[in-house]
């Protein structure tokens, strides 16, 4: 009886200080400790790397929920083999995510179909994985959403989301012309986060078509000077990845 109180008020004491990933295991790592007659400092190291493993679990979930990023695209799950002329060995080397220590961009362009997109989110969950805040967004809707928020008053809360993560991924640039007056927009977050923070683009144009996305070519050179300087580019030229489905598909049923 005394030991089931003694124990609650361990407990209550660990809930107190915020402990939660010892208040999870400290029945369950004390029955080990009489069991294995375990020194009292190897007891608290367990407790300690309970708690350890528990805050690793729960800051991964907070920040995988705010990254939008999407679990499925996993390196593992990326078909290299449809994609030959694609380096896989550059593609693995950089889920080491050395390039956001250092600062670089990476620029998947391509033709639609190709994974671009799958490709940046899979880099993105490796990052996750390294302790990095990542966020994924459509490049329209990134303007979209900084032009909308003027008007609500949020502007300067999204604009330190946008810079403060260690790793933006904007998907498709050039899916959509940006409108000539809000140009300015994706130019402040690429200035800002040049040489500070780490950037992924996807794009299925040309960089000799950006001026013609953005509506100025002079503020596309801007963003693109900005962008290639310090970054690794990869062209994939391969087949459609949805032409590669539908083809399966069609196989199935023959």
């Amino acid at each position: 009886m005394g030991g089931s109180i003694k124990m609650q008020e361990i407990i209550n004491k660990l809930k107190n200080f915020k402990l939660s990933g010892m208040v999870k295991s400290l029945e369950s790592r004390n029955q080990y400790a009489i069991e294995n007659q375990l020194s009292y400092l190897d007891f608290l190291s367990l407790l300690l790397e309970d708690e350890e493993s528990n805050r690793q679990s729960n800051s991964f979930k907070k920040r995988y929920s705010k990254s939008k990023l999407d679990s499925s695209k996993t390196l593992m799950e990326y078909d290299f083999s449809y994609q030959p002329k694609l380096n896989k060995k550059e593609i693995l080397d950089l889920s080491s995510c050395r390039f956001i220590q250092e600062k670089k961009n990476i620029i998947f362009m391509g033709n639609p179909g190709v994974d671009k997109t799958h490709l940046a989110n899979a880099i993105g969950l490796e990052a996750l994985k390294k302790g990095y805040k990542v966020l994924f967004i459509h490049s329209n809707d990134m303007v979209n959403k900084l032009i909308s928020s003027k008007g609500d008053g949020s502007y300067f809360t999204l604009l330190k989301e946008l810079l403060s993560v260690d790793l933006l991924i904007i998907d498709e640039v050039g899916f959509k012309k940006i409108a000539l007056n809000y140009v300015d927009e994706f130019f402040v977050i690429i200035r800002r986060r040049y040489e500070s923070k780490s950037i992924i683009i996807t794009t299925n144009r040309n960089f000799e078509e950006w001026g013609n996305i953005f509506g100025d070519v002079v503020l596309a050179s801007a963003i693109i000077d900005r962008l290639v300087h310090h970054s690794y580019i990869f062209k994939i030229e391969g087949n459609s990845y949805r032409i590669k489905d539908l083809q399966t598909v069609k196989n199935s049923k023959i």
